[in-house]
């Protein structure tokens, strides 16, 4: 009886194993796993046989642990950590190799990152009836482990449960998210224009002009779909083309078109418009129209709000002006009784230090501390990491961390700060 010699069976089983990965066969890892054992190659093939079972885990055949366990005792963790990663990331990213990735890690207690997360999210929302399932597990996850309010992950999220039709929970996780971008709020956006929300979605792209994210060409378009869709509500034409104006000021303001961004906003009052000026000179480097646009405003009779207060008291701190910064803030209490926001301290904070004091600014920190909290003393750091100031900025964050321990904006804050005054090596404590 002929017996094949090892290097005859080799490539035989290299394409065996190949072709199972490829097809996605779930019935093929076992089958596989006993001719492996039988001639005595399994440590040579182990890792591949390992993504046999993967797959057939993510289809159900298996639990992730059983398969691994019984066909690779052998392999440390730190190699079954990296062949998970390799279904995840694969260049084939297919849905069924993602879930297997997923499922895995999460079984064998692996941890994953953002990147893995956001794959294996992706994944169920390419999973059609499995969506919801392994798009919950993923959800656990995330928030277990810390990572909801990750930007990215948080958007994948959002993303899923639009695809699901469950946009009270896409709502719900988009307002979770700490720091929000465009692309998960244009995300949310289209979701309720596909389900014809008109109302929410009037009431998102007035949030994202008012507190951010700032819009973009996307929101653009979205809005004047909702415009040309929606009926508008009795009385409300004018605000709806308000809304319209105040983005295409946004979008000439991205482009660096200040000129074409004042010409589209002329001779309308409304807040929402001028805020959106001051918010075009102020991200091309224009601060001191900042001020003169806000001056512009109050002459005209529009009455400002706290977002125009926070893009004016920004503007004084850019430019150090500490008359004008604080005779903003004092007026916006005073005359227009707006009780300052963290985002209203912070810049008044900011600005002391730029001008030189850093006392006052410690004590309006101390002083707002209850409204601004962990925001207040992030702007006294990020002042002191601008002025190289060491041992104030390790004070500042050490308040912020009393105020958020997992804060990662002040260790990374901190630590640009170290890195301009070379003491790398020093721990904030």
């Amino acid at each position: 009886m002929y017996v094949p010699h090892e290097r005859e069976l080799l490539p035989h089983l290299s394409l065996l194993l190949d072709q199972a990965l490829q097809s996605g066969n779930p019935r093929a890892a076992a089958p596989l796993h006993a001719l492996l054992l039988k001639a005595g190659l399994l440590a040579r093939f182990h890792a591949r046989l390992f993504l046999c079972y993967a797959v057939a885990s993510a289809d159900g055949t298996c639990s992730p642990c059983t398969a691994s366990s019984a066909a690779l005792p052998q392999m440390p963790l730190p190699v079954l950590s990296v062949e998970c990663r390799r279904l995840l990331f694969g260049a084939t990213r297919a849905p069924i190799s993602r879930r297997a990735g997923f499922l895995c890690m999460h079984g064998l207690g692996l941890p994953l990152c953002s990147y893995a997360l956001c794959s294996a999210i992706a994944a169920a929302v390419a999973a059609a009836e499995e969506a919801a399932a392994l798009g919950m597990q993923a959800h656990a996850y995330t928030v277990k482990s810390g990572w909801a309010s990750a930007v990215f992950v948080g958007g994948a999220l959002v993303n899923l449960y639009v695809k699901l039709g469950g946009m009270g929970d896409a709502r719900k996780m988009f307002d979770e998210i700490p720091l929000k971008n465009a692309t998960c709020a244009n995300t949310l956006l289209m979701g309720y224009v596909n389900v014809k929300l008109w109302p929410e979605s009037l009431a998102l792209v007035r949030e994202m002009l008012a507190a951010g994210p700032p819009p973009d060409d996307f929101t653009l378009s979205a809005a004047l779909r909702i415009r040309s869709r929606a009926s508008a509500p009795p009385g409300e034409p004018i605000e709806e083309d308000a809304l319209l104006l105040s983005l295409l000021v946004e979008m000439y303001g991205n482009c660096g078109r200040v000129e074409e961004a004042r010409r589209a906003g002329t001779g309308r009052e409304d807040v929402v418009l001028w805020t959106s000026m001051l918010n075009a000179h102020s991200r091309n480097g224009q601060f001191p129209d900042v001020a003169r646009t806000f001056d512009e405003m109050l002459a005209e009779g529009t009455p400002p709000d706290g977002v125009a207060f926070v893009a004016v008291l920004s503007a004084c701190s850019r430019t150090a002006d500490l008359a004008g910064g604080l005779a903003y803030f004092q007026s916006m209490t005073e005359d227009h009784r707006i009780s300052p926001w963290p985002e209203h301290y912070g810049c008044v904070v900011h600005l002391l230090c730029m001008a030189g004091e850093t006392k006052k600014a410690w004590e309006l920190a101390e002083g707002g501390g209850t409204a601004g909290g962990v925001r207040v003393w992030g702007a006294l750091l990020a002042a002191c990491s601008e002025l190289g100031d060491v041992e104030m900025g390790k004070r500042a964050a050490r308040r912020a961390l009393e105020e958020d321990p997992g804060n990662v904006g002040v260790y990374v804050e901190l630590c640009n700060l170290y890195a301009r005054k070379g003491c790398g090596g020093r721990s904030s404590s």
